[in-house]
């Protein structure tokens, strides 16, 4: 059975895609919190040059827009903050996927990634710890209050690594955005 629409128009290509990816941002803070609506998915995903034919082959230009080949290549070769957009066609929901090859933090995410079940569908989500820490990036970059929302939401609801957690606040500078949250 696929995952729940509009989720399983990304969800089921990058199942087939089989590369490691795990869905984080505002889906997975409502899996973690409090459920809220939201205009598109936030995916981490380990994607390297020689996998750019089997990402067009999953998502098809059919049916789903992916920028052009040398726009790929250029944000697999960032240092840093690499990502691109895929958007549905028919549907117009669209997936920010953010290249996990050299961003530590992504590639803890898919480390300890889990597995859940979306209505007899499987899919990989992030674990809360790297969706707090994100949202706490989000918020110093934007300052909008539902970060605040849903990191308190994934707080209420589910047991975190409070230690690690507290450490990657410290290292990266979020403390008064953590504070904002939990005050």
């Amino acid at each position: 059975m696929p995952a729940p629409e509009p989720l399983a128009v990304f969800i089921d290509p990058l199942e087939r895609l089989a590369l490691p990816y795990c869905i984080t941002g505002s889906v997975a803070a409502s899996v973690y919190g409090e459920p809220r609506l939201t205009a598109d998915i936030d995916v981490v995903l380990l994607l390297r040059a020689e996998n750019i034919a089997a990402l067009r082959a999953a998502f098809p230009e059919s049916a789903y827009y992916v920028p052009p080949d040398e726009a790929l290549r250029v944000e697999l070769a960032r240092s840093s903050r690499g990502m691109f957009n895929v958007i549905h066609h028919t549907s117009q929901f669209k997936a920010d996927l953010y290249l996990a090859a050299h961003e530590p933090l992504h590639a803890w995410a898919l480390d300890h990634r889990r597995r859940i079940d979306l209505g007899g569908a499987g899919a990989w989500i992030a674990p809360p710890e790297y969706v707090i820490l994100r949202k706490l990036e989000y918020l110093r970059e934007g300052g909008s209050d539902k970060h605040v929302r849903d990191v308190r939401f994934v707080l209420a609801a589910t047991e975190v690594d409070r230690a690690f957690l507290e450490r990657e606040i410290e290292r990266r500078g979020l403390q008064d955005q953590w504070r904002r949250c939990i005050g």
